[in-house]
């Protein structure tokens, strides 16, 4: 490169250093701008979201009531059918309605019919072992025409497995070759377009939450069943506690009958839990007093009230309970007779500790 030239390229660095500094832009210079700016008409639209949604919302209501008088037989042979299978209910489906069918069997699952959810997919490739001929499927297609689904049907059949077919075209192919076919049919979408799965979807979660219903109905499925599914949630944790667990047993508020109700009241404090119990001389339970008698009796008797003494205004019936009562039954117990405490006792009346409402609180 010769003199002239290294001189050219100097200049031309200079010159686009100069102007890169005078487009450098300073603090005051940055204008800040909205990320977006909203034009009139979906301004004009924002206004009225609350409407699209309560459209939407009333739409799938009435898909959901339109499936009251598609209710049939087949709907009852469906029910017989899962609750003497003796395997599991295997749900199954794509899409949308895979991710629908994964919770009715999961809801399924969680109400006493052992359910799980099979991608045919999957199915396809290796996980079609986990199906027995004691199993069923339910299969979900909203056309009934779904072809990933269409293919997984005839290893059912092959294999003997009964099929109970949802879908909103009791003419499809699905409906053909399933045992039984429920139709979840609506009449539009909930979308503006009428295109993307909304009020089919929901129909086809109501049919199956009402499956489910049923069998817990047929099954007579209990409060303690459904908490043996659920053992680590507030249910299960309530349902599945019991007074043995969560009663208090140190430094109960015990009187003596023969105590002046002046002095059981610094025993009632001393409790702090409202209460006090008399015993008889062999341990078993003579009575109970609350505050609130104690307040009642100091309002009926006056001066008279330091003479009275604890088995003049005891209980002599409190509400006692066994250490396998449930804790959702003594919080019943609570609740019937507005009180706040029981009694925990054995066979023979013996006190062997006390819940209060806080106790129960798990």
């Amino acid at each position: 490169m010769t003199s002239d030239e290294r001189q050219a390229t100097s200049d031309k660095r200079r010159a686009m250093s100069g102007k890169l500094t005078s487009n450098k832009l300073t603090r005051n210079d940055v204008i800040r701008k909205p990320k977006y700016e909203m034009n009139p008409t979906v301004t004009e639209r924002m206004k009225n979201v609350r409407t699209y949604a309560a459209n939407c919302l009333k739409e799938e209501a009435q898909a959901i009531m339109g499936l009251i008088p598609l209710l049939d037989d087949n709907f009852d042979k469906a029910v017989e059918m899962m609750y003497s299978c003796q395997g599991k209910v295997i749900v199954t489906g794509v899409g949308k309605s895979g991710h629908i069918g994964a919770k009715i069997a999961a809801t399924l699952s969680s109400t006493g019919t052992p359910s799980f959810f099979l991608n045919p997919l999957d199915a396809y490739h290796g996980d079609l072992g986990v199906v027995t001929s004691q199993d069923i499927v339910v299969a979900i297609s909203n056309s009934g025409q779904t072809d990933e689904l269409l293919r997984f049907v005839p290893m059912l059949i092959h294999m003997g497995i009964p099929i109970i077919g949802m879908s909103g075209n009791p003419k499809s192919l699905l409906a053909k070759y399933s045992n039984v076919h429920i139709n979840v049919a609506v009449e539009r979408e909930a979308c503006p377009l009428n295109l993307a799965p909304t009020s089919s979807t929901t129909a086809v979660l109501s049919m199956g939450d009402a499956l489910a219903v049923a069998l817990m109905v047929v099954r007579n499925f209990k409060p303690k069943d459904f908490a043996q599914f659920h053992p680590g949630g507030e249910l299960g944790k309530r349902l599945l506690t019991t007074a043995a667990d969560v009663m208090r047993t140190e430094d109960m508020p015990i009187i003596p009958q023969e105590m002046h109700l002046g002095e059981a009241i610094i025993h009632v404090s001393k409790g702090k839990l409202g209460m006090g119990v008399a015993l008889h001389e062999d341990g078993s339970i003579a009575g109970l007093i609350t505050d609130g008698d104690i307040r009642r009796a100091m309002e009926k008797w006056q001066a008279q009230f330091f003479d009275k003494t604890v088995s003049d205004i005891m209980t002599r019936s409190p509400k006692i309970v066994s250490t396998q009562t449930k804790i959702s039954e003594i919080q019943h117990i609570m609740n019937k007779y507005k009180i706040h405490s029981v009694l925990v006792a054995d066979n023979d009346r013996h006190l062997l500790g006390i819940v209060d409402h806080y106790r129960c609180m798990v």
